[in-house]
């Protein structure tokens, strides 16, 4: 089900991570079990480099350049979100631009974009491997 523009542009920014979040932990998480012959519990350890506000942060700087002007527009809506607490193992910075990419993928999702994110996360994996 796809939002239409007025309704993604006016929710709340965390609103738009919060969806974001899930959405990308679930791509994280199918490539790893697709790609892996890992138990579960290196499956999580690996899932845990992959989507820590670090490693989110590092990839964003990867799709910057790939981003249209309205995906780098709700980037930036979601890095300059005020919040009131970052994580205990991240800079302020990582945490920002780490909401910022899951603002973009949960605007994404919401807006019916399937294929877009997949675009994005396959960069994410191509420079991975």
């Amino acid at each position: 089900m796809a939002m239409d523009d007025r309704t993604l542009n006016t929710m709340p920014t965390l609103n738009l991570a919060f969806i974001g979040d899930g959405v990308y932990d679930l791509l994280v998480r199918e490539y790893l079990v697709t790609h892996s012959a890992s138990h579960v519990g290196e499956l999580n350890k690996l899932k845990v480099e992959m989507v820590n506000c670090k490693s989110q942060a590092g990839y964003m700087q990867l799709l910057l350049d790939e981003l249209t002007e309205e995906e780098l527009a709700v980037y930036k809506r979601g890095r300059n979100t005020k919040v009131n607490s970052a994580s205990k193992h991240s800079t302020l910075s990582d945490y920002h631009a780490a909401t910022g990419m899951e603002a973009l993928f949960g605007w994404l999702y919401l807006k019916g974009s399937q294929e877009r994110i997949n675009e994005l996360f396959t960069r994410i994996i191509n420079h991975m491997t």
